[in-house]
């Protein structure tokens, strides 16, 4: 009787952003569905807009140890909460471009073409758009891919100082756009939304909103999902320790559970692994057996490996006049997205972010250049700061991987294409030089998330289980099922080729409600696949 109490249609591990988007698509053909998530509800508390508590003592992030290549040990920037790590995120939603999709040259090599193209993701990128209330503006952005709409919503107003430098920049000759934000406002008729109070607040990208107003997967997904479908079941504080297979080797028999001290098995027809792009791969390695010896459909080899994450700055500017702006993340820039006057290789994309506080400089060592302030307060720091991040595509690589090492989490990380990401950083510099911040007064942040850019800065994680075609390079067809396994799928960012210079977590958003849709027409028919996406594979939905 308990082997039947415990059988699902539907098992999906993860409530992040693509596991819960999956989650609620399919919530409606009354199918039972499990969602196991490894945490709990982040506590809506006052703490969440503390910033030393955020991100110098870093109150939500997960307690683990792991280590580098090199034997360093570090906490990875990782939070095991319903929503996952989008209940942090800053909620940019951009789609990748175009051209991502293809092959693209780098001066350290080629990021490689993906095995679909944009046209199979357009439709559930514009679904993504709406499910997460992404407010921006089309045709500013000068890379943006083509869309067959407008966004869902407008884009959130620049506060005058942010409207003066893209004023500014748009003198310099190029093309600023307001920046895709998923949050919980209305601007068009002066209030907010009903679900939500104002959340135009300082306290935004990194911090945890008390309010729900950040359109994180908990708010947008979970919550109304359980709402409105009793056939759905959302068990928390549970551990996935392991998959096991059946005696083929061919299907997942059991999910293993640890929850409240205890050893829970559960299984469904099909299982959905979206523990984040780390946090699958490591799962998947976990679950080894005699028909899988080196870790769950890691035949191939590429089980853990190809790990992207962006080449990333955080950078602080100080300006000689005060910036009283409140919410900042609104502006971004991609005219160096894929080449610059002076560099024909792509350098990425600049946008704002939330303002720097006191706490946070004062967690951090200050930068030898800054010795001649020494009595100067944090405070006056923070009201002079205009706060950017800047992101860089870094290459896939097969050396750059996570997997254990005894009973150690290892991060093999190795940087490339890092002169791109310097050429960059110059640019925002220069640009800087012509507003009203001084150049010399430019300061990069490594303390952010609670975490230290770079080993243990693991946003924007992907590429640890990429898909493809050839089961002898990849991990996932085009389905992104399991190439060795009948029932096993992964929703996360793990099957990324490439990873762009844009925020993953719309392409993560949309890839789920694709995957939800495959796995749909397989509960309808109710009969196995074994192999899948001929259809995709010819740009046909």
């Amino acid at each position: 009787m308990e082997a039947v109490i415990n059988h699902y249609d539907l098992i999906v591990i993860g409530s992040g952003p693509g596991g819960a988007s999956l989650a609620q698509r399919l919530a409606p053909t009354g199918k039972r569905i499990l969602l196991i998530e490894r945490g709990g509800y982040l506590p809506r508390s006052i703490d969440n807009w503390n910033t030393r508590k955020i991100f110098v003592e870093g109150l939500y992030q997960a307690r683990e140890t792991w280590y580098g290549g090199n034997g360093e040990a570090f906490h990875p920037g990782l939070h095991y909460y319903v929503g996952g790590n989008s209940k942090v995120y800053g909620a940019a939603l951009f789609r990748l471009r175009e051209r991502d999709f293809q092959e693209v040259r780098h001066a350290d090599g080629v990021s490689p073409e993906w095995p679909l193209k944009y046209d199979v993701f357009e439709p559930y990128y514009a679904e993504a758009e709406r499910l997460y209330h992404v407010h921006g503006e089309r045709g500013e952005d000068p890379t943006e891919p083509p869309a067959n709409g407008p966004y869902p919503y407008p884009a959130v107003a620049h506060e005058a100082r942010i409207e003066e430098l893209g004023r500014n920049f748009r003198r310099q000759g190029l093309r600023p756009f307001h920046l895709p934000l998923g949050i919980l406002l209305d601007e068009r008729d002066g209030v907010t939304l009903p679900t939500s109070p104002c959340i135009r607040t300082p306290y935004f990208d990194g911090y945890p909103s008390p309010l729900n107003g950040k359109a994180d997967a908990q708010v947008m997904c979970i919550d109304p999902m359980l709402a409105a479908h009793d056939n759905v079941t959302l068990l928390t504080h549970a551990y996935v320790s392991k998959l096991d297979t059946d005696a083929s080797g061919r299907r997942v028999s059991a999910v293993r559970v640890k929850r409240n001290g205890e050893e829970e098995d559960y299984s469904a027809d099909i299982v959905v692994v979206a523990c984040g792009a780390l946090s699958s791969a490591l799962l998947l390695l976990r679950s080894a057996s005699d028909k899988h010896p080196n870790g769950l459909a890691n035949g191939s080899d590429q089980v853990g490996r190809n790990y992207m994450r962006h080449n990333q700055s955080v950078l602080m500017a100080l300006a000689p006049r005060t910036n009283d702006t409140v919410f900042q993340k609104t502006l971004a820039v991609s005219d160096f997205y894929f080449s610059a006057d002076d560099w024909n290789y792509p350098l990425g994309l600049i946008q704002m972010m939330a303002k720097s506080h006191p706490d946070q400089i004062r967690g951090e060592a200050l930068p030898q250049w800054l010795q001649w302030l020494p009595k100067m307060p944090f405070e006056a720091m923070a009201k002079h700061a205009m706060d950017f991040w800047l992101s860089s595509e870094d290459l896939p690589q097969p050396e750059n991987r996570i997997r254990y090492d005894g009973e150690r989490v290892v991060l093999d990380l190795t940087e490339n294409n890092m002169e791109a990401h310097h050429r960059l950083k110059r640019k925002l510099k220069h640009l800087l030089s012509k507003a009203d911040t001084r150049p010399h007064l430019l300061m990069e942040r490594r303390l952010y998330f609670g975490k230290k850019i770079p080993i243990g800065g693991t946003a924007h994680q992907a590429g640890t289980a990429r898909f493809g075609t050839d089961p002898a390079t990849s991990v996932l067809d085009l389905d992104c099922k399991a190439h060795e396994l009948d029932n096993l799928y992964i929703a996360d960012a793990s099957f990324f080729p490439s990873i762009g210079a844009v925020n993953p977590t719309l392409t993560i958003i949309a890839n789920g409600l694709r995957i939800a849709d495959r796995i749909k027409e397989r509960l309808s028919a109710s009969v196995p696949v074994t192999s899948g996406a001929q259809a995709d594979a010819r740009g046909s939905l």
